[in-house]
This record gives structure tokens, C-alpha cells and sequence, in this order.
């Protein structure tokens, strides 16, 4: 299985993926760590990416998650996946990709990105990831209220996990 962490920028996606992908002894990426160089530029320079932006990304996080499932091998991805056509670019036709919407409100989101250091990701662009945020009822959404161990224990039990996947 391959499970992808999604929200907004700032609520806890890199945080809980990295403790729940080290629980289940499988690896952790980060989708920021495969933004090309523009794209971070322009979110470091305060200018929202639009979906001409994100499509090359996208390509190149469907790719790792076509190796990973060729492979048969379990991963935890973070990654916005803000739209529901951004999360079919990810999935494509791959079977075994779970979505988990990491949900916050803008305020306590907003707060920690302000509090947040050394990440290209300004709070300036909260607005626009919210505006973009696209969810269905078919996503398991988990609040960010609680501590990040109590969520990654929520994540397991949904997903009904135990270590070593």
C-alpha cells in the first residue's frame, strides 16, 4: 500500500508521514523534495503555482509511485494533492494508493506556518492552497488537533496496519 499524506502546506504532512512511514518500517518521501527549482522559486518570491506549474511535479511523484507498486514495495508520500485531478494525475491506475486528508483550520495552519523556519513555503500563500483545496467523502480525513503519535495511531487503525507492511 502505498499512502498518501495530502493538505495544505504547514499541517503536519512531512511530520506524520516521517513517524508513521518509521512505525510501519517502509519509506518516507516528501513531494516538496521533488519540486523543480522554478516552482520553488516562485513559491519562495510569494506567487502561488497553478496547475501548469504542478503538472511536470506530478508526473514526477506518479512516477516514484509506479516504481514503488512495480516494486510491490509500501511507501508514505506527503504531498499537498490539493485537487481532485491532482490526486488522479498521482494514482493513475494503481490500485493500492490510499489518500488521507491531514485537515486543519486556517488559523491554527496559518500559526504554524509562521512559526515554521527554513521551508520555501510561505504563510503569505495559505489563502490560495485553501481556495484550491478540493476534498471528497470518499477521503479519509483525520484532524490535526491531536498530537502527531495519537494520528499516526488513527491513520493505522483506519487502515487497519500494523508494523512491518
Amino acid at each position: 500500500m502505498i499512502i498518501v499524506l495530502m493538505g495544505v502546506s504547514g499541517v503536519g504532512k512531512t511530520t506524520i508521514g516521517q513517524l508513521l512511514a518509521a512505525d510501519l518500517e517502509i519509506p518516507f518521501y516528501d513531494g516538496d523534495d521533488f519540486h523543480p527549482a522554478t516552482n520553488v522559486a516562485k513559491m519562495q518570491a510569494g506567487i502561488a503555482l497553478d496547475d501548469l506549474d504542478r503538472a511536470d511535479w506530478l508526473h514526477t511523484l506518479h512516477h516514484l509511485l509506479q516504481t514503488l507498486h512495480t516494486s510491490q514495495q509500501s511507501a508514505v508520500l506527503a504531498c499537498s494533492a490539493l485537487k481532485a485531478s491532482y490526486r488522479d494525475s498521482l494514482q493513475g491506475d494503481l490500485p493500492d494508493v490510499e489518500f488521507i486528508w491531514l485537515q486543519g483550520s486556517y488559523e491554527l495552519i496559518h500559526q504554524r506556518l509562521q512559526q515554521r523556519q527554513n521551508h520555501f513555503m510561505s504563510a503569505d500563500l495559505l489563502q490560495s492552497q485553501f481556495a484550491a483545496l478540493e476534498v471528497s467523502a470518499d477521503i479519509m480525513t483525520i484532524t490535526v488537533n491531536e498530537p502527531p503519535a495519537a494520528i499516526v495511531q488513527t491513520i493505522k487503525a483506519h487502515l487497519h496496519l500494523q508494523p512491518h507492511v
